[in-house]
């Protein structure tokens, strides 16, 4: 699903049957203004948008998710660690444990 602001307002409006002109009545604002925002013409602020959905009885739910990249630096340096033998890759492991327990003190 497109997760823009148009396609979440189009959507709550569309599964709860509502026109543009009555979410716009029971969120005591115009037509104009939603038909904007569907349109893309306008982006709502958040506090708007959670509005404007929960006039049309949704709620809206945010959550932080990692985004994949197609190209992660920590990839490079998997052939070199496939070259390592057991011992240096586990030396590797400690050095990498000992950096990361020394950044936690400091912040």
């Amino acid at each position: 699903m497109d997760d823009t602001p148009a396609t979440l307002l189009r959507t709550a409006r569309d599964r709860a049957g509502l026109s543009q002109r009555a979410l716009a009545e029971r969120a005591s604002t115009t037509q104009s203004v939603i038909a904007r925002i569907e349109l893309g013409r306008s982006v709502p602020s958040w506090s708007t948008l959670s509005r404007l959905v929960e006039a049309a009885g949704f709620a809206l739910d945010c959550r932080l998710t990692p985004s994949r990249s197609e190209r992660s630096h920590m990839l490079d340096d998997v052939a070199r660690i496939l070259r390592l033998s057991p011992e240096e890759r586990l030396a590797e492991v400690a050095n990498t444990s000992r950096f990361l327990v020394a950044a936690m003190r400091r912040g």
